[in-house]
């Protein structure tokens, strides 16, 4: 998958790929067999299957890695994240148990209680390519929120170790009142280490203020906090600094539960995306603003008259042709150019010396003198 794929597959709860497989076997006229896997993003592996025998339904099966090795699924998922699945698609899905070898979760989709309107089938349909967030966003649930249950005695917890995105890891440490998620930072170029270090202090700032006093609170350091004291030195290092949010349990409360698990679990892509778009944007800048310089010397070269500035507007519009003439030229060949007219002058300069030498111009004189006649 590309990059870009990659990217927004992080941002969508539905799988693009599983909407279009599902679409198109409901919309199917002639049932036929169908036998399809589907990787993706994070080895995440769906398997889709759907018999002639039985045209009005079609099974599912889910594979996802755990978040943290802590919490290993190796007999499938636990009842209670089942039982959440199983009232979340209720309408038109039947978990069966067990679920196919090599899977977590196989679900038969029933066609025939799919409504008949296009815009509902579609939701339908998007709600359940969205079932490897929803195994998500339950397992990080059951794993960190506990915060009434949890022992007053103890302050601190051990800072448990997710990984959604291959090689970037996060820590979340559950208190008393709160939990904690941090994050290490990690890029590859310095350009943008500066460009996400300005973004996480400009979030710092807006965090503070009265129109965001509601939101989880946003911290950055270039050290690791306290909370990571004891973890491997390699989970610690890092270029970008940690960033840390800190979630109430109001943060949590009703329909805001999934949607603060997805945005903990996608924090990665998002400023991936930014720290992109804003490169992106600099370059852009940089390139017209090199442009505009080059049409301003070319303008002077040119000297004003009506034609060159017909000219010019042509050439503009081709997409500045006066910058390519001006840095046409590779370093390569302008170094070239430099060494021949170097040449060219010290051969020059020698064959004047050679001709002021030996070709000088003898004067003779006559043995016979002439009169001049009138």
């Amino acid at each position: 998958m590309p990059k870009e794929e990659e990217l927004m597959a992080c941002f969508n709860r539905a799988s693009p790929a599983l909407v279009e497989i599902l679409s198109r076997l409901i919309s199917v006229e002639r049932p036929t067999d169908v036998d399809h896997c589907l990787y993706e993003f994070g080895s995440v592996k769906y398997h889709i299957q759907a018999l002639a025998l039985e045209p009005h339904n079609i099974y599912l099966s889910v594979s996802t890695p755990p978040l943290s090795p802590e919490f290993l699924l190796s007999n499938g998922l636990p009842n209670y994240i089942l039982h959440d699945i199983k009232n979340m698609y209720s309408d038109v899905v039947e978990l069966i148990i067990p679920p196919k070898e090599g899977f977590l979760l196989t679900m038969k989709v029933d066609v025939t209680k799919f409504p008949n309107n296009k815009d509902d089938q579609m939701k339908a349909i998007t709600e359940i390519s969205s079932i490897q967030a929803a195994i998500l966003c339950l397992q990080l649930k059951d794993m960190l929120w506990n915060l009434g249950s949890q022992d007053k005695t103890n302050a601190i917890c051990k800072p448990i170790k997710l990984v959604y995105h291959p090689k970037e890891p996060f820590f979340v440490v559950r208190m008393t009142e709160k939990i904690t998620a941090i994050f290490p930072m990690r890029f590859k170029d310095n350009s943008d280490v500066v460009i996400a270090t300005s973004f996480f202090q400009e979030l710092m700032d807006v965090g503070y203020s009265s129109a965001c006093a509601k939101v989880p609170r946003c911290t950055w350091s270039p050290i690791p906090p306290q909370e990571l004291r004891g973890e491997l030195f390699h989970h610690l290092t890092t270029n970008g600094g940690f960033v840390s949010f800190d979630i109430f349990p109001q943060h949590v409360k009703g329909a805001k539960v999934d949607k603060t698990m997805w945005i903990l679990l996608n924090f990665y892509a998002y400023v991936k995306h930014y720290v992109k778009c804003t490169r992106a944007f600099i370059q852009r800048k940089m390139r017209q603003r090199l442009e505009s310089m080059a049409e301003v010397l070319q303008k002077a070269r040119i000297g004003g008259g009506e034609e060159d500035h017909k000219t010019l507007g042509i050439a503009s519009r081709k997409g500045c042709s006066c910058v390519k003439k001006v840095f046409r030229l590779s370093k390569s060949q302008i170094f070239r150019k430099k060494i021949q007219t170097i040449r060219w002058r010290i051969k020059v300069k020698r064959l004047y010396r050679f001709r002021q030498r030996w070709f000088k111009i003898l004067k003779f004189n006559s043995f016979r003198k002439y009169t001049k006649l009138d």
